[in-house]
């Protein structure tokens, strides 16, 4: 799975965000530099997640950025496509195929896409600030007997 920068910059500016608790607004200048992102593509970034419940913003001195919800109410999903839209797979491609094969080809994608948008909805920010002794373990799959 391949993610665009802009969606790197948003989980890291919310995981940062989420650090520091409810300390009150941050500045975006400063969420930048401690991140190492460029501040006016950030800023653009920011406004969008507020425009998308996200993130809220306060103006002024001592205006900035803070999280809207708790981070345990804060999915990866969430942030996700408030930057890069619905995840969902598309195939562009058509040509070359039989009807049966495209079919298959576009079911196991839709699949893949729908268990991965499950995974991600199932993340919150406050999972991944968690320290390891607080985290639920991951379920192991049983293994298959042939």
């Amino acid at each position: 799975m391949r993610l665009s920068r802009t969606v790197a910059y948003a989980l890291q500016a919310t995981l940062q965000l989420a650090q520091l608790g409810s300390k009150g607004p941050v500045p975006c200048n400063q969420l930048a530099a401690a991140g190492n992102m460029p501040e006016r593509f950030l800023l653009q970034v920011l406004r969008n997640l507020v425009t998308h419940g996200v993130l809220q913003s306060s103006r002024g001195v001592d205006g900035g950025y803070s999280l809207e919800r708790h981070p345990a109410d804060i999915s990866l999903l969430e942030i996700i496509e408030a930057i890069d839209g619905p995840m969902i797979s598309t195939l562009p491609l058509r040509d070359g195929l039989s009807g049966s094969c495209q079919a298959k080809l576009e079911q196991t994608l839709s699949q893949v896409a729908e268990a991965t948008r499950r995974r991600l909805a199932a993340t919150t920010l406050a999972e991944l600030l968690a320290e390891p002794s607080e985290t639920k373990p991951f379920a192991a799959q049983p293994a298959m007997v042939s």
